[in-house]
């Protein structure tokens, strides 16, 4: 294995700019997401540390990424899509945080 990479999923307007800067890309929507996050989340060659998925596509995957919550790897960070956000990132991030920290810092 050559190390650790980084995966954008999302709907293809949202994430194809991620290519620029190196990030694999995984074009997805409702559909089609769970099969496209089962094969992310199951490479092992590269193997995926970090995982941005649109917040739009968090939804339909709420119990494929819970189950993986606990995981060090990947680390699953949901972002905003071309519609804005929905602050699914941020609340994430709280609680996070409360979890590790035993409230809300933030």
């Amino acid at each position: 294995m050559n190390g650790y990479k980084i995966a954008v999923i999302g709907d293809r307007e949202s994430v194809m700019g991620f290519r620029a800067l190196g990030i694999d890309v995984f074009p997805a929507d409702e559909e089609n997401a769970k099969a496209v996050f089962t094969g992310v989340v199951r490479a092992e060659d590269p193997a995926y540390a970090i995982l941005y998925i649109t917040e739009e596509l968090t939804i339909p995957l709420r119990t494929e990424i819970d189950a993986l919550k606990d995981e060090l790897i990947p680390a699953i960070i949901p972002i905003p899509s071309k519609n804005g956000t929905l602050n699914l990132g941020m609340n994430a991030l709280n609680s996070a945080v409360e979890r590790a920290v035993g409230s809300n810092i933030l």
